[in-house]
């Protein structure tokens, strides 16, 4: 029995670099604020698995519903603020520190730095 192989076309990829925000790269609105919201999803889920809670725990500890941890552990910061995200690491034993400096380049934008 033969198999088809795929066609081959000679269609040419276009690849653009990206700028370092996927977000802003999609041309999505806010794309700065979704980027430290991202940052932020990504340090709960480590936290609530080294502790071995279950989503039903964390739920407690967060001040929440589990279907939102869930949410949490999947990456997805939903309609959850950037000051809501904190206010999560900070219940689960994280210090937070917001540090405001003059900007270094033209376009200001803000970051999360992770220690």
């Amino acid at each position: 029995m033969k198999t088809k192989s795929p066609k081959k076309t000679n269609a040419q990829v276009k690849i653009t670099a990206s700028s370092g925000n996927v977000f802003r790269d999609l041309g999505l609105p806010n794309p700065e604020q979704e980027m430290m919201k991202t940052r932020l999803t990504l340090q709960i889920y480590p936290i609530i698995r080294e502790r071995g809670l279950t989503q039903a725990q964390a739920a407690k500890v967060l001040g929440v519903k589990q279907p939102h941890v869930s949410l949490l552990m999947r990456n997805r910061s939903g309609s959850f603020s950037a000051g809501r995200l904190m206010e999560f690491l900070t219940a689960l034993g994280q210090d937070v520190e917001i540090t405001v400096r003059p900007a270094r380049k033209e376009h200001v934008e803000m970051s999360v730095m992770v220690s």
